[in-house]
């Protein structure tokens, strides 16, 4: 079905992303964190702010010793920080590799794109690209249980975390709760954190359902892809507590950014 559009306007749109200042200092001996703990944090924000890209090397264990003024052991914990956030890969007789930022999802538990991101301890933003009045797909309606003929609102967000482009988010949700959404800061918010704690609505479970597939539109673009490369695409129906659906999403993935992980009994 095609969509059809009235534009709305988004506060949030004109909201500019924050931007990391002096986090790639050295910790202080007034802080309370054990030395290890400090580094490590201090690591993670210089590969955040693009000191240590992607693709290139920590400095050596012996540079990192002389840079804090600590012992080896406490160095190596503090690097152990960083590989269990999956943020540096140690090669022998070379070093430690950074890797490219990545999100570990959960399938066992719903969570929002900041909380997902939080144990890496990087800034997280959206961008929102559009927020429209439309006559939903199909697919959309009838996950929303709405009538013929009835609209929605549509939110299209690139999800950043460290300056990185980490997702697209395809939204849609009953006018109810989209206008509600439109007032308030879905730049710096994530929208999980809106309906619970601005629009009052417990969220209780959602149905997700992911698949591999090609790059459409302009999300190849914004995601940083070639035509003929793949996307992870997770169509999610999120309910509230009475369990009314309330947001029916497409959310568009770099495979190479994300990791998937759930616990699976045996019986």
């Amino acid at each position: 079905m095609a969509e059809t559009a009235e534009s709305v306007t988004q506060p949030s749109l004109a909201h500019e992303a924050r931007h990391m200042s002096g986090t790639d200092k050295p910790p202080t001996a007034s802080s309370r964190l054990p030395k290890y703990q400090e580094i490590g944090s201090c690591l993670m924000e210089a590969i955040a702010t693009g000191e240590y890209p992607p693709g290139g090397y920590l400095p050596s264990e012996s540079a990192l010793m002389k840079r804090f003024g600590v012992s080896r052991v406490t160095v190596r914990l503090a690097l152990n920080i960083l590989r269990e956030a999956n943020l540096i890969v140690g090669h022998q007789g070379k070093g430690y590799f950074v890797c490219t930022l990545q999100a570990v999802q959960d399938l066992g538990r719903l969570q929002g794109f900041g909380e997902l991101m939080a144990p890496l301890g990087v800034e997280t933003r959206s961008e929102v690209l559009s927020a429209e009045i439309v006559t939903p797909p199909a697919s959309a309606a009838a996950a929303l249980k709405l009538k013929r003929g009835e609209t929605a609102l549509k939110i299209r967000r690139v999800r950043i975390a460290a300056g990185e482009t980490m997702s697209i988010d395809v939204s849609f949700f009953p006018m109810e709760i989209g206008t509600r959404l439109l007032s308030l800061d879905l730049t710096h918010a994530d929208v999980f954190a809106l309906i619970e704690n601005d629009l009052d609505i417990e969220i209780a479970f959602a149905d997700i359902t992911m698949s591999v597939a090609p790059v459409e539109g302009d999300v190849g673009r914004l995601l940083n892809l070639e035509p003929h490369e793949m996307v992870i695409r997770t169509e999610r129906l999120t309910h509230d507590i009475s369990g009314t659906p309330i947001d029916f999403e497409y959310l568009y993935v770099r495979p190479d950014n994300n990791q998937f992980k759930i616990r699976v009994p045996r019986w």
